[in-house]
């Protein structure tokens, strides 16, 4: 036993490189990309530490160069899904007893190597299997990841140190558990950093986890599962099961020892799991904890005070950073007339400006969507634009496939609020953009809250501050991270917690102790140093 209160080294956020030509960073990571574009990685399932292969294999592929093969994983079965979950089971105890300092560092070093050593590697691999540029990268799989792991240590010691008052001879104390089963967690493919954190998290809080990765950020989260391990993570305490979403709900989700699920991902699959949760309900030990981010219809709205020049700055950030696959990215726009052509006209230069192509080429600015079903979903709403007398393709709307997945930052202006691809999410590089009267303000804000069923991010951009305090009054409930001047991307750990309510998911802030909370189940200890002896109270004696 450990005799001491220790302190938790204070984090900070983790500094970015900025990859200019001429740097050591630059250098080192065109030399990984390099490496790891001349090689196939063998991905295994990793069940209680050791390598699982199966006989159902598939591949991982460069989106921008989708002939281009980078790993070949190992596909989990019933088997070994079920397997994982015995393995987390058995590791519980000792996890759940190891002192907490303990269990604190294995995240610490597991950060300490993503921004030191492996900080290449996990930056190209990002690149390479989520076609992201070297800033998206660096800000995602190097930056926060790192941030993920020791903020969520500092937040882990801030539930801790939440302990209730005490009188006289009596001592009141919380004793924060984890969980009483397995947690489950699905993560996306948009970020390297919540496919570390979905699984880290309650791992942090003393839980034993079965984690399906995305199949399009396999290879960047195997290799975070080998920095976990290289940390000295006990065998079982997190299992890494690449598996078919069906498999995994039949299997893992309907388990009587499932505890909590954590989530980031569609809307859709999000519901589908919460219905499927309901109607298991009685079979469970405990009532699952099921925390999800998962969809946004991200606004921006200028107001007639607002800087033309800063709107189109942010919008074109905000829309086309990371080919808009972001579930904060903006895609949809409310323009006062008054400014329109100012807009339009920066809108359109700064758009064709912009390079498109493999992200191993420094100069482009967008990389490839993540894969076929994506492009084929993305065109659909860019054809159903072209086609639409109430819709017109101001820039891009072009795309090709032949060697990656490309589609060219498109903007879309419609004469209809509630056009289709201003209500539904398209999660790809199109922005669409309603042009509505000055005199029209009340009527146009009570559009951007009700279009969607969303209430992700959103941002507003004004001078005058009486407009600034109307418009975050109005547009109170359309947003979990809501923006002043600002686009609507770029929520950092400790500084913008992250989620929305409505559609969007249960607005847990991943990277905030209210998240780190929800991974525990508190027990509360009275110890009375003075028990009394005494059965009747004073007020039963007679006058």
């Amino acid at each position: 036993m450990s005799n001491g209160i220790f302190k938790i080294p204070t984090p900070i956020n983790e500094p970015g490189n900025s990859y200019a030509p001429g740097t050591k960073e630059r250098e080192t990571l065109k030399a990984e990309l390099k490496r790891q574009s001349n090689i196939v990685v063998d991905i295994p399932v990793i069940i209680n530490g050791e390598n699982v292969k199966t006989d159902t294999v598939k591949q991982v592929v460069m989106p921008h160069d989708h002939q281009h093969v980078l790993a070949n994983y190992s596909q989990a079965g019933e088997e070994e899904l079920r397997a994982a979950i015995e393995a987390a089971m058995a590791a519980k105890d000792a996890w759940a007893n190891m002192p907490w300092e303990h269990r604190a560092s294995i995240f610490l070093k597991a950060a300490d190597l993503i921004s030191g050593p492996y900080r290449d590697v996990m930056n190209a691999a990002t690149m390479l299997g989520q076609s992201k540029t070297v800033v998206q990268a660096e800000i995602d799989s190097a930056q926060e990841l790192a941030d993920f792991l020791r903020f969520g240590v500092d937040y882990a010691n801030q539930v801790y140190q939440i302990q209730p008052d005490s009188m006289k001879n009596v001592w009141n104390r919380t004793d924060y558990r984890p969980l009483d089963g397995f947690v489950l967690a699905i993560s996306p493919f948009n970020f390297t950093a919540i496919g570390g954190n979905l699984p880290s998290a309650p791992a942090m809080m003393g839980n034993v986890v079965v984690w399906k990765p995305a199949t399009t950020s396999m290879l960047a989260n195997y290799y975070f599962m080998r920095i976990l391990e290289e940390a000295g993570l006990p065998k079982g305490v997190i299992n890494f099961v690449p598996s078919r979403g069906s498999q995994v709900s039949e299997v893992v989700l309907t388990d009587s020892r499932m505890s909590g699920f954590h989530f980031t991902g569609s809307t859709s699959t999000f519901q589908t799991i919460w219905k499927n949760v309901g109607e298991n309900i009685a079979n469970y030990k405990s009532y699952p904890r099921l925390v999800g981010e998962t969809g946004g219809k991200d606004f921006v709205f200028a107001h007639e005070t607002a800087q033309a020049d800063k709107v189109v700055a942010n919008l074109v950030r905000g829309s086309f950073e990371y080919q808009g696959q972001k579930c904060s990215a903006a895609s949809r726009a409310y323009i006062p007339a008054s400014m329109w052509e100012e807009v339009k006209a920066g809108l359109v230069e700064q758009t064709a400006k912009l390079k498109v192509g493999d992200v191993r080429d420094f100069t482009n600015f967008m990389g490839a969507v993540i894969d076929k079903a994506a492009f084929d979903s993305i065109t659909s709403y860019i054809e159903h634009a072209k086609a639409s007398e109430e819709a017109e393709i101001i820039a891009g709307g072009t795309y090709d496939d032949s060697v990656g997945y490309f589609v060219q930052p498109t903007i879309i202006v419609t004469t209809n609020p509630n056009f289709k691809t201003m209500v539904e999410e398209i999660f790809g590089p199109v922005l669409t953009i309603y042009v509505y009267e000055n005199d029209k303000l009340e009527e146009t804000l009570d559009a951007v809250d009700t279009a969607s069923m969303y209430a992700l991010t959103g941002a507003i951009f004004a001078q005058d501050r009486g407009a600034i305090m109307h418009l975050e009054r109005r547009l109170s409930g359309a947003a979990g991270n809501f923006y002043i001047n600002d686009k609507p991307t770029g929520a950092m750990i400790n500084q913008q917690p992250f989620g929305g309510s409505r559609g969007s998911g249960t607005n847990d802030k991943a990277g905030s102790v209210f998240n780190m909370i929800r991974w525990t189940t508190p027990r509360v200890i009275k110890e009375n140093f003075a028990p009394t002896a005494e059965i009747s109270y004073p007020f039963m004696d007679a006058e």
